[in-house]
């Protein structure tokens, strides 16, 4: 009896040290910060056009259901007496968060809040936004909010923290191990409903009804419609094959070996979907991308890393800038956040002593007034037409890229950039250049400042 106490106790001790390894291990973080932009995206999709029409959907003329198997019936009251200046109070509350938790600022408190008023909105009426869609994408955003992560990789966190390549910061992997089994537990309580005393396809012929519903139903008037119909055998065949997929397509994604053929054929279940039914908009814009957290993010690093290696092997630009002065020092921090694949390679200048042996028109001057940008066919540009030229090579700021050749933007950038290089100083005194090194370059540029 001693030995099977034993043997079970490794047992136990075994499958604890995987269940802990598989949820306390620390990886990157860069596939939260890459579905942060999905659940921003679907949020938006579920929430914002229902904003467009206040008095119908939650404003005290609005016909209101709750959602009692979700929300407590105090909470309900609670909310069904909301005065319409809270109502609108949260719908600002909420596009504001959604903003703010999209790019990335303060990506945790955004979160908070953007899930507080999607709960709100959801307790207030349940009836323009859904159910169970609705309710699935509530419990991801609280996974979501549970810690800073997703707000790692391309977001105005990661550049106010200015700590070098964010997208191979080390974290702990619970808030994606819990998000894949979300996904997973999703398709097999679909699969499980289908089949036990809740549902009845593998009794009766529901695929063949969803056929015969009328065009304004749940089911779009796609091609073969007509045909499946026709054909109950034919129908009933697919609903088996349905409750199967969704039974195994779970374990595909969580076996290594067949990781990529889940999700392909995820996406493409998906893809069906929206082909032929009236779904919600989750299931589109949300399942998909959570298919791609299961992909190693090992992956993902090891991707953009091959990237910089072959921008370095075909030639990178290079910026000049002041590396005595602390603001540009920071600036320059930041910007090799925002160059993820490695287009340019920032070089003090002070530390090249022959300038014209990088370029002819190159001078001492010009390098201290503002920064140089080198580009790899040797074009040569300066200040905020440098920017310019670095934005299409930059991710995070691909967003306004079209701002930079709006007309009459030149002109504004280039007198913005020209006030920030004449108060370095000011700036520097703030933030960065604490050695007072912005002002003893200015001397040397301009003796009468002293």
């Amino acid at each position: 009896m001693g030995f099977l106490y034993a043997v079970a106790g490794l047992v136990n001790l075994r499958l604890y040290w995987r269940f802990g390894h598989s949820f306390l291990e620390r990886r990157p973080s860069l596939s939260l910060g890459l579905f942060r932009f999905a659940v921003a995206f679907t949020v938006g999709c579920h929430v914002i056009p229902s904003f467009c029409y206040m008095a119908d959907n939650y404003l005290p003329t609005a016909f209101k259901t709750q959602n009692y198997s979700f929300f407590p019936i105090g909470l309900l009251r609670l909310v069904e007496s909301s005065p319409p200046w809270v109502i609108w109070g949260f719908m600002w509350l909420c596009l504001c968060a959604l903003i703010t938790f999209t790019i990335g600022l303060y990506t945790q408190l955004s979160c908070i809040l953007l899930t507080l008023s999607c709960y709100y909105f959801s307790a207030l009426n349940n009836y323009h936004i859904g159910t169970l869609s609705f309710d699935i994408l509530l419990v991801t955003l609280v996974l979501m909010c549970a810690s800073p992560y997703p707000g790692d990789f391309l977001s105005l966190d990661s550049l106010r923290r200015g700590k070098p390549a964010p997208y191979k910061r080390l974290r702990p992997f619970f808030i994606q191990r819990l998000l894949q089994l979300q996904l997973a537990w999703t398709y097999w309580y679909t699969a499980l409903y289908k089949i036990t005393a809740h549902g009845n396809w593998l009794t009766q012929n529901p695929y063949c009804a969803l056929m015969h519903y009328p065009p304004i139903g749940v089911v779009r008037d796609f091609p073969m419609r007509a045909f499946l119909a026709q054909h109950p055998p034919l129908c009933y065949g697919f609903g088996v094959l349905l409750v199967i997929f969704e039974t195994l397509t779970p374990t595909l994604w969580l076996i290594p070996q067949t990781r990529i053929i889940g999700i392909g054929l995820g996406w493409a279940f998906h893809l069906m979907l929206w082909i032929t039914l009236h779904v919600p908009t989750i299931f589109l814009f949300l399942f998909p991308p959570m298919m791609l957290l299961f992909v190693e993010p090992e992956r993902w690093v090891h991707w953009i890393e091959s990237r910089q290696a072959a921008q370095a092997a075909a030639g990178r630009a290079v910026l000049l800038y002041d590396g005595q002065c602390g603001f540009c020092l920071e600036s320059v921090k930041r910007l090799r956040i925002l160059d993820l694949f490695g287009w340019v390679d920032p070089l003090d200048v002070h530390q090249q002593p022959d300038l014209p042996k990088l370029h002819p028109s190159l001078t001492p001057q010009r390098c201290e007034r503002e920064m140089v940008l080198i580009e790899p066919t040797g074009r040569l540009s300066g200040g905020f037409d440098a920017f310019r030229q670095m934005a299409p090579h930059l991710p995070m700021v691909w967003p306004i890229l079209p701002l930079f050749w709006l007309p009459g933007a030149r002109h504004i950038g280039r007198a913005i950039y020209r006030w920030i290089a004449a108060n370095r100083l000011l700036w520097g005194r703030a933030q960065s250049c604490e050695t007072n090194q912005c002002h003893l370059a200015s001397s040397r540029v301009n003796p009468s400042a002293n």
